[in-house]
């Protein structure tokens, strides 16, 4: 693999379409606002939330709700942004210390492992996801998710295979990564026991790439 991978968009220019709150007592309305929009697309679905229901259940007025949040693509926004920094954080714990292919093996499995339950107990993350792939904007914000994830992924490949070209080990990170996701949104619109088979041979298919020498 020695196909470069494209230019890394810039995160700045990816900006939110919201006001961030800057005071505590603005932090914590902000917060209720996300999990009463949680609750109603759990429940409901993001194209049934309407926002005078996120601030009656938030506790706030509709003027409130639309400082912060000037309609529900920024309410979903916000909230993938919010799973995002959640996700990356554990990526980065479960990669950080990983100097062998035996822990890669095990630390990549745990992370699929991890991703597939979550999309399984929160339909909220699959609202999300479906709500991206409508919006440029959050799409954009996807793929640079995906390219920020696979970075950590490249650290431990750099790690294990210091004389492996560069750009080939970005470009196998990045499309394992993504390969990852598209399986796991695959295995959770099948049946559970189909699921689990397709995410276990996703893993098979994924380490022998990240493990080739």
């Amino acid at each position: 693999m020695d196909e470069k991978v494209a230019a890394k968009p810039d995160q700045a220019a990816i900006a939110s379409p919201r006001r961030a709150p800057t005071q505590q007592r603005s932090r914590e309305r902000v917060d209720r606002m996300l999990a009463a929009a949680s609750a109603l697309i759990a429940e409901q679905g993001s194209d049934a939330m309407r926002m005078g229901e996120v601030a009656e259940r938030a506790g706030v007025s509709i003027g409130s709700l639309y400082q912060f949040f000037p309609d529900k693509r920024a309410i979903v926004w916000a909230l993938a942004e919010r799973y995002t920094a959640e996700s990356q954080a554990c990526i980065a714990s479960a990669l950080k210390d990983v100097s062998d292919a035996e822990a890669l093996k095990q630390a990549f499995s745990e992370l699929v492992d991890i991703y597939y339950r979550l999309f399984l107990a929160e339909p909220v993350m699959r609202d999300i996801w479906s709500g991206t792939q409508a919006d440029k904007a959050l799409r954009e914000l996807e793929l640079a998710d995906s390219r920020a994830n696979a970075e950590f992924l490249v650290a431990v490949l750099k790690r294990l295979r210091p004389g492996a070209d560069p750009i080939a080990l970005e470009t196998t990170a990045f499309l394992v990564w993504q390969m990852g996701e598209a399986a796991v949104r695959l295995a959770i619109s099948v049946d559970r026991e189909e699921g689990d088979r397709l995410v276990a041979a996703y893993k098979r298919m994924a380490l022998r790439e990240l493990l080739a020498e």
